[in-house]
C-alpha cells in the first residue's frame, strides 16, 4: 500500500499490574507488522519485567490473546524489542533472565530509535 508509514516504536511502560495496558503494544505492534512496516517495541519502567522469561506467560487481559502469544508472535514477524537498562537494573533482571530477542539498551538508543521513527507510539 502506498504511503504506509515505514518505521513504528512504541514504548511500554506497563508490566504485569496492568494486563491490558501490558498487551497493548503488542496487540499494535502485530498490526504494524502485518502491514509490513517495521516495528520496535521499547520496553521501560514496569514493563521491563516482560522481558524476563516466563513474565508473560500468566498475563491474559479479557477479549485480548494471552501476552506471551502476542510477544511470540511480534518476535516471529520480525519485530523488535528493546529494554531500558537502568528499567531492568532497578528490577534485578540480568540479561541471561530475558527472552530470545530481546535487546537491551540505553537511554541513547531510545533517542535514537524515536528520532528515526514515523510514529512514536506510547503505552
Amino acid at each position: 500500500m502506498p504511503g504506509l508509514t515505514r518505521k513504528y516504536v512504541i514504548i511500554a511502560t506497563h508490566g504485569p499490574e496492568d494486563a491490558e495496558r501490558a498487551s497493548l503494544p503488542f496487540v499494535v505492534g502485530n498490526g504494524v507488522l502485518a502491514m509490513e512496516t517495521n516495528c520496535t517495541v521499547i520496553l521501560q519502567a514496569g514493563a521491563t519485567l516482560l522481558a524476563a522469561v516466563g513474565a508473560a506467560d500468566f498475563i491474559h487481559a479479557p477479549e485480548i490473546p494471552p501476552l506471551k502469544t502476542l510477544v511470540d508472535l511480534f518476535l516471529d514477524n520480525g519485530g523488535h524489542i528493546l529494554a531500558c537498562v537502568p528499567c531492568l537494573k532497578a528490577r534485578h533482571i540480568g540479561s541471561d533472565r530475558l527472552i530470545d530477542g530481546v535487546e537491551i539498551i540505553t537511554t541513547g538508543r531510545l533517542v535514537v530509535e524515536s528520532l528515526e521513527a514515523d510514529v512514536v507510539l506510547s503505552y
